[in-house]
């Protein structure tokens, strides 16, 4: 699971943390009848649990929530296509949340090591976000001055949703999503946690799955 006292999902957590980069704003559409089941549990009077079944076809989760039918939704979490469950932990008491959830996959690049590059390869003609040669391509990953690690890449999608930074931390068996751009963004930047330093990276163009219906809990007395 990302570490939470930094993902690519809060607006508050990405200014203070990434340089150029900037959370998705998620395309409306319909919930779909196909799209997973989605439930919502208070364990306490502050703490919600999210549960949906796994989807073998996506690449990870994007949850949302907000707080009023009328605002606009804000990104909670991206999380890793093996995980089904979420707690939304220490809420406002006695506040209604609503929450939806969606996939998201895409291309991605080549993987780079904690400070390296992917060598150039043949240049590619811009394609759809579902074409596997829409991957990002010349991913480099080197320290800036600022101690945070910089990252860039081209683009060869025309009609991603935005880029999706992964790490594969030293130890893990698997990448799981870090830090998002805008659309059309080629650079960002990620200060690196404690145990963090010798990680892998990949970068992936997002695409968008369909949204889940809506759930919603209203939390208690604190």
């Amino acid at each position: 699971m990302p570490v939470p006292a930094r993902t690519a999902l809060a607006t508050t957590i990405l200014a203070a943390t990434l340089a150029g980069c900037s959370t998705p704003s998620a395309p409306a559409s319909p919930a779909s009848p196909a799209s997973p089941a989605f439930t919502a549990t208070l364990t306490s009077p502050t703490n919600v649990v999210l549960h949906w079944p796994s989807d073998p076809a996506a690449a990870g989760y994007l949850l949302e929530y907000t707080n009023t039918t009328d605002s606009p939704w804000t990104a909670l979490q991206y999380l890793p296509p093996g995980q089904t469950s979420y707690t939304h932990p220490d809420l406002i008491p006695e506040t209604p949340f609503y929450y939806r959830i969606r996939t998201f996959s895409g291309p991605v690049s080549a993987v780079v090591p904690g400070a390296g590059s992917v060598p150039p390869s043949a240049k590619a003609a811009p394609t759809s976000v579902r074409d596997p040669g829409a991957a990002p391509t010349h991913l480099t990953a080197g320290p800036s001055a600022d101690q945070s690690m910089h990252f860039s890449w081209t683009d060869h999608s025309t009609d991603e949703a935005g880029f999706l930074l992964e790490i594969r931390r030293p130890g893990a068996p698997d990448f799981t999503p870090v830090e998002v751009t805008d659309p059309n963004v080629t650079q960002c930047a990620l200060s690196l946690l404690p145990g963090e330093q010798g990680s892998a990276f990949r970068i992936r163009a997002l695409s968008y799955g369909p949204i889940s219906p809506v759930v919603e809990r209203t939390t208690g007395k604190g």
